[in-house]
Parts: C-alpha cells; sequence; structure tokens
C-alpha cells in the first residue's frame, strides 16, 4: 500500500502558500529544478495534478487547491506541536479563517466576530465571497467557517455541512421619519416609492408574497442584491425600503432612518456553516457556542 510522502507534501505546501516557485527554492534552500521534480513526483504518486503551468506561473488546479486546504491543517498543526515540544506551551496565536457571503449585512457580521476582537490570543481574516465559492473553499479547508444566510446543510451532500442558527431577524418596512404614513398598509403606502431587494431573493419574494395578499403594487424606484448597498440607498434616496433592521441599526439610532411596521411571520435567517473535522479551533468552539447562547 502507497503511503503518501510528507515530505514532497511539506514542498507542495511552501509553493502553493508563496505562489512562487522560486522563492520557495530559496527559502528552502534547494534549486528550483530539485523543487520542481520533488512536487513532480508527488503528483505522480497521487496520479493527479496539483498545478497548472502557465509560463512561468504555476496556477493550483481545483484538486491542488484541495490538497493545499489538508496541507494547511497538516502543518500548522505540526508547526503547533513542536512549538510545544520545545518549549512546553501552546501556540502563541489561534488562527480564524471566516468567509461571509457577500451580500449579507456587515453589521450583523460585525456583531458576530466582537468576541473575538477582544481575545489577543486570537487573529482572523475575513473573506467575501459568492456562495459557490464559500463552499468550495470550506470544503477544500480554505475557511474554518462560513456566514451565511441560507441553511445550506438542508440541501444534504451527505451530511458534509454543519450549519447551525445564529439568529433570526424580522424583516421590517423602513424609511425617513419624515416620510412615516399617517395611516396603515396598504393605503398610507401607495405614493411612496421604493427600493427593494433585487427580484428572485428571498426577501424580495416574502415582500411581493405581503404585497399580493393586499394586492399592493409599490412604486419601484431601484433594486440591489447587496445589504450593503440597500442601506446606503434608504438612507440617501428618501425611499422605502425592505429589509431586516439590524442593517440600518445605526441609522435608526442616529434617527435618519425609522422602522415602519414589521412584515408578519417574514424572517431572515443568520448562519454558520462549518464542515466536520477531526481538530477544531478552541477559538471557534467558543465562538459558535457564545453564538448559540446570544
Amino acid at each position: 500500500m502507497s503511503r503518501l510522502n510528507y515530505h514532497h507534501l511539506y514542498y507542495f505546501w511552501r509553493v502553493a502558500s508563496l505562489g512562487n516557485l522560486t522563492e520557495a527554492a530559496r527559502q528552502l534552500h534547494v534549486s528550483q529544478s530539485a523543487l520542481s521534480a520533488q512536487i513532480r513526483t508527488l503528483e505522480e504518486s497521487m496520479d493527479t495534478q496539483l498545478f497548472e503551468r502557465s509560463g512561468r506561473r504555476l496556477l493550483l488546479t481545483a484538486t491542488g487547491q484541495r490538497v493545499l486546504g489538508y496541507a494547511n491543517d497538516i502543518f500548522s498543526r505540526g508547526e503547533e506541536l513542536e512549538s510545544l515540544l520545545r518549549h512546553g506551551i501552546e501556540p502563541e496565536y489561534q488562527q480564524l479563517r471566516i468567509g461571509v457571503l457577500s451580500t449579507m449585512s456587515r453589521n450583523f457580521i460585525e456583531g458576530f466576530i466582537a468576541p473575538l476582537i477582544s481575545q489577543p490570543k486570537v487573529r482572523f481574516s475575513l473573506h467575501a465571497r459568492g456562495m459557490a465559492n464559500l463552499l468550495d473553499g470550506l470544503s477544500n479547508h480554505q475557511f474554518d467557517l462560513i456566514l451565511t444566510n441560507s441553511n445550506v446543510a438542508a440541501d444534504g451532500l451527505d451530511g458534509l455541512w454543519q450549519s447551525q442558527l445564529l439568529a433570526r431577524q424580522p424583516l421590517a418596512v423602513v424609511g425617513p421619519p419624515q416620510h412615516k404614513p399617517t395611516t396603515d398598509f396598504p393605503e398610507g403606502y401607495a405614493d411612496k416609492r421604493w427600493v427593494l431587494p433585487a427580484a428572485q431573493t428571498e426577501l424580495r419574494m416574502a415582500f411581493d408574497g405581503f404585497c399580493s395578499r393586499w394586492q399592493f403594487e409599490p412604486q419601484l424606484q431601484a433594486e440591489a442584491d447587496d445589504m450593503a448597498m440597500l442601506r446606503l440607498l434608504a438612507r440617501d434616496t428618501g425611499a422605502l425600503t425592505v429589509l431586516p433592521t439590524v442593517v440600518v441599526k445605526d441609522e435608526i439610532a442616529q434617527g435618519s432612518l425609522q422602522e415602519y411596521m414589521q412584515l408578519p411571520n417574514v424572517y431572515e435567517s443568520f448562519y454558520a456553516v462549518t464542515v466536520k473535522r477531526r481538530i477544531v479551533s478552541p477559538a471557534l468552539t467558543t465562538l459558535l457556542a457564545g453564538a448559540s447562547q446570544a
């Protein structure tokens, strides 16, 4: 039975992490040709291509990205073990890599990561991506967790995803205080302009369903699928919008926007998604435990 050559894997890891064969060879004190031969041997032993050669550049293949994720875990844990054995101490820092859905509320993300800011021994990085990129990065171990507003665990995939509900925010109609209708929906809203979540998004479909029950047709001025942009449009156009109030909590606190009404039984849910691992960062465990109690 063949066994993985960790010496070759280490060389691959250094090249893939640096993204430069010349620099990796210099740091490893080997020739470029020897380093290339080691990586080629690894590829042959695994019967797969890890890099695509484009001129002088080495680009990771999809398999190479996945292997890099495992190599990151293997060698970062190895460095921690070496530190423990040499010095009898735990690693100085824990590192968390967090992927966030690019259209999510920045206010919610900031609130979620707030406990990390007060922990001097924890470092974290945030990476905004589309949903497909986030899930691919999570499965390839590029992220420790991702934040999204979709329950991806419901999609199955043999139980790969572990999804934890963090919060449910009611959907509300929000606008400038001076434009708040004096009569109830829908009569008081007939002459109002609206900036709304993009068509086919869950929030927009929920609002359209609500309007349909009242046979109400909003005067649409603009649409946006990004919560940060929707927040700016609501703040600067004077139009009404529909979103979770956490998105505009600062504007509401400052008095530039006001919640007019909440839509009945309509919520946006926020999830933390991880994959099953044998070794889980204590910082991640603590963060998710705290979020479940919030």
